[in-house]
């Protein structure tokens, strides 16, 4: 990688953090969060994962848009009408359209 990773998780405060149910599975790759099923919480589980498989290389945010819309994500809501959770990597949209490690850790990994 030649610098740090942006990955920023965007949804709402009380909103799961999948369109899938939140079972034993663990199909998402993530359990510190089960079996909540919130977006807070897998955000927490996924930051944790990500910091711990790639140190200082990543940078975890979470946007609530609760209360607001960021521009960048206005411009990206308007066009795109992505799924929510939106994952973007490095300010791209990704269309996982949940949380789920292997498929962000994917993202990521093409970013180097």
């Amino acid at each position: 990688m030649t610098g740090p990773v942006l990955v920023e998780i965007i949804g709402l405060k009380n909103s799961e953090c999948s369109p899938f149910p939140c079972d034993a599975d663990r199909t998402c790759g993530l359990s510190e969060c089960h079996p909540s099923g919130t977006l807070t919480n897998a955000y927490a589980a996924l930051k944790n994962a990500l910091e711990a498989a790639y140190g200082k290389n990543v940078e975890v945010k979470l946007t609530l848009i609760d209360t607001g819309v960021p521009d960048h994500i206005r411009t990206i809501l308007e066009t795109d009408l992505p799924p929510i959770p939106m994952v973007l990597v490095n300010n791209k949209l990704t269309r996982i359209g949940r949380i789920s490690l292997d498929r962000i850790k994917k993202e990521i990994d093409a970013c180097s």
